[in-house]
C-alpha cells in the first residue's frame, strides 16, 4: 500500500481534522519498515505524499478536497458543490442556525478577540451579555482570562468548533468586514425585525426564541 493511499484513508477516517504530526506517527513504523532511513525521512516521505493527495483532489474531477481547518487535514466538499450539498444537508436535518444578535455578537467576538463583553456592547450598541450564554453553549466562543483591568471583566475568543463550523484554517481566514455585513444584510434582508423574546430596549439582550435564518456553514 502506497503512503498516499495510507494518508487518503486515515484522513477520511477522520472524524476531526487531523494532524501533521498525528499522521506521522500513525504511519512512522511502517515508513521505516520500508525503508525509510530516520524520523526527518519518514516527516519528508509524508508531506510530499500529502502534497500529491491535496494536488489530486485539487483538480475538477473530484467533488471533494483535502484542505487545512483548524490546524489539521480533513475531507471538504469544494465551494463550487455548495448549492448541491446544502440542498442535501437541508434534506437530511434542520441546519444549524443563529440569531441575528448571537451572529453579530459572535462576529465582533471573531474580529475583535480576546474581547470583553462591555467591548462587544460599545461596539454593538446594546448589551450583549445576554447572547453570550447562547454563543458558549454552542461551543462557539470560550473564555480567555480576564482583562487587566479595574473590575478584571472576562475575555472571550472563538473556538476551534468556530473554526469547524465556518470551515476555516485560521482566523485569517475570516472574510473582511464588508464582505461579512453584505452576509448579514443578504441573509436578514426580509426579516429585519426583532425576533420576539429578544429584548432590546434596556437591560440585558436575551437570545431565548427560535433562531434566524442564517445557517452556518458546514463541511462533509
Amino acid at each position: 500500500m502506497s503512503v498516499k493511499s495510507k494518508l487518503e484513508a486515515i484522513i477520511y477516517a477522520a472524524e476531526t481534522p487531523i494532524t501533521l504530526d498525528q499522521i506521522i506517527q500513525l504511519v512512522r513504523d511502517s515508513l521505516l519498515a520500508e525503508g525509510a532511513f530516520d524520523d526527518a525521512d519518514v516527516r519528508t516521505r509524508v508531506r510530499a505524499a500529502l502534497d500529491e493527495l491535496v494536488a489530486s483532489y485539487g483538480t475538477a474531477d473530484h467533488g471533494i478536497e483535502i484542505r487545512q481547518v483548524a490546524g489539521g487535514y480533513r475531507m471538504s466538499t469544494k465551494p463550487d458543490q455548495h448549492d448541491v450539498i446544502c440542498a442535501f444537508a437541508k434534506s437530511l436535518k434542520p441546519p444549524i442556525r443563529l440569531s441575528l444578535p448571537a451572529l453579530e455578537t459572535l462576529a465582533v467576538i471573531a474580529y475583535k478577540q480576546p474581547v470583553t463583553v462591555p467591548e462587544i456592547s460599545e461596539i454593538r450598541g446594546v448589551d450583549s451579555s445576554g447572547v453570550i450564554a447562547t454563543l458558549l453553549e454552542r461551543k462557539l466562543i470560550t473564555t480567555a482570562g480576564r482583562k487587566a483591568v479595574v473590575g478584571r471583566p472576562i475575555l472571550y475568543k472563538t473556538t476551534k468548533e468556530f473554526l469547524l463550523r465556518f470551515g476555516l484554517k485560521d482566523v485569517s481566514e475570516l472574510p473582511s468586514m464588508e464582505e461579512f455585513e453584505k452576509l448579514v444584510a443578504e441573509s436578514f434582508q426580509s426579516d429585519l425585525m426583532p425576533v420576539e423574546g429578544q429584548e432590546r430596549r434596556g437591560g440585558a439582550e436575551t437570545d431565548q426564541s427560535e433562531p434566524s435564518q442564517l445557517e452556518t456553514s458546514t463541511s462533509t
